[in-house]
């Protein structure tokens, strides 16, 4: 396996970028590997690192089709939806209380 070249953080050459910089164009790795990689040197035990991958080779990012937007609005409402007393939150349900806030509050909660 051939090693990837390595850059230091912010002096990847153009026409390299991360994910989340694809996605800001409106694009995807596309099943492209890894291109390189840039390392930011940080003070605890290993250094931080952020995968690059080529621009040339990204593929457009897929359009949301009616079912995908069905399913994603049916897991944010159950994230919201307060298991306690069954009512829609209106914010998704913290992990460390397991309720919402006024069950998580009461005195029976």
């Amino acid at each position: 396996m051939a090693t990837l070249p390595e850059y230091r953080w912010r002096l990847a050459p153009d026409g390299y970028a991360t994910r989340r910089q694809l996605r800001v164009l409106g694009l995807r790795p596309g099943g492209q590997d890894v291109a390189a990689v840039v390392r930011h040197p940080r003070r605890r035990r290993e250094p931080l690192l952020a995968y690059l991958y080529r621009i040339d080779r990204a593929k457009p990012v897929r359009p949301m089709t009616p079912g995908r937007t069905a399913a994603l609005a049916k897991a944010m409402r159950a994230r919201r939806t307060c298991p306690t007393c069954r009512r829609d939150a209106g914010y998704c349900i913290p992990r460390s209380l397991g309720m919402c806030v006024p069950c998580a509050d009461s005195p029976n909660g």
